[in-house]
């Protein structure tokens, strides 16, 4: 599941996902999405993974490197919390192909990445 976490405002989205993520969870949460870059051009996004976070399945992954891969260059800032090792790993894989800086934080440090986006 993918949620709008309720600090969501102007060009700050916060984004909280659970469980196993499929391609119904982009169906519904991509249009709002799309919606925030028509209306503020460049992002900063804090994606929390929660504890039950599972990942993608391969239709998810796909949505997910294809919105990647549209918006690369309209990702002011990317934190990343409490993300998994293995989607850690993936993310300072790929961070090169971001436009924006990308910034990873332990669960706890949630303040930290609000703050750090806000700067």
């Amino acid at each position: 599941m993918i949620e709008f976490m309720e600090e969501t405002h102007d060009n700050m989205v916060g984004l909280r996902v659970s469980g196993k993520l499929h391609e119904k969870d982009y169906a519904e949460f991509l249009p709002k999405l799309e919606d925030l870059f028509s209306k503020h051009g460049k992002l900063r996004v804090l994606f929390l993974a929660a504890p039950d976070f599972q990942g993608w399945d391969i239709s998810a992954a796909w949505q997910d490197a294809s919105l990647g891969f549209k918006h690369a260059a309209d990702f002011e800032k990317l934190a990343m919390v409490g993300a998994p090792g293995w989607v850690v790993w993936c993310i300072r894989g790929s961070a090169f192909l971001f436009k924006g800086e990308v910034r990873v934080f332990e669960a706890d440090e949630i303040d930290d990445a609000w703050a750090w986006l806000a700067a």
